[in-house]
């Protein structure tokens, strides 16, 4: 069934394949930095195809975390800030998270279930039910497919032409070269901010989803790591 969904929504699976070159080169060291088998990089694919929605029980970024879990993992959440749509601390987070799951359950098929139902469901089923086995567990409908997904998704990315899927180097997306500003204090006016390193603020949010408002409030002097993109003029659509 998760094969022949995301064979045949092809427009879909398309844009999962052009989007993963341009993010997957983030995800993938950082899994990798915490001893999280590599394969996790399609979990966010299927959360969220790698793009920043916001689902309707308020789960946000490419990783779709939860206000009380990004916060649990120091990720940080308010009007102005919203670290949930930065890749790289929310990969951080997401790490933290199914390290503690396999820690808690014993295998990574049940961390990777328990990242759409829960540390706390997963437990109570696995209690319920007397066995820790995913396959072998009768679950939400949704959690049943969850694993699965990832697997097909995984198998088409890997091997796109096995199933279709025929493209160039140039079809793909590319994360836009950048260079990083540390800064340890409130920006006013994020506008200003922009001309003063010679680009618009459009581009700074392309980069900088995280930055939820057109100032970055700053009295604790927390150091926040701003991305400016070296070519103002490259498009940096998706």
């Amino acid at each position: 069934k998760e094969l022949l969904k995301n064979v045949y929504w092809q427009s879909n699976t398309l844009l999962y394949i052009k989007r993963a070159n341009k993010y997957f080169p983030i995800i993938e060291p950082i899994l990798k930095q915490h001893n999280i088998p590599d394969d996790f990089k399609y979990l966010a694919v299927i959360e969220s195809g790698l793009e920043d929605v916001v689902s309707p029980s308020g789960a946000a970024g490419f990783w779709q975390l939860l206000k009380g879990t990004a916060r649990e993992y120091e990720i940080e959440v308010n009007s102005s800030i919203d670290e949930r749509y930065n890749l790289e601390k929310s990969t951080h987070a997401a790490c933290f998270y199914l390290q503690e799951a396999y820690e808690k359950f014993g295998s990574w098929t049940m961390a990777a279930a328990s990242y759409n139902m829960g540390k706390n469901g997963a437990r109570r089923v696995i209690c319920e039910q007397n066995t820790d086995n995913y396959y072998n567990l009768y679950v939400n409908s949704e959690t049943r497919r969850y694993v699965f997904r990832i697997i097909a998704v995984k198998e088409i990315l890997e091997n796109p032409n096995k199933y279709g899927f025929i493209y160039r180097e140039q079809d793909l997306y590319y994360m836009p070269e950048y260079k990083i500003i540390e800064v340890d204090s409130t920006i006013a006016d994020l506008y200003v901010f922009c001309n003063e390193h010679h680009i618009n603020y459009k581009l700074l949010k392309e980069l900088n989803p995280w930055i939820r408002k057109s100032v970055l409030p700053d009295a604790s002097r927390k150091k926040y790591q701003i991305k400016i993109p070296l070519y103002s003029s490259k498009l940096l659509f998706d």
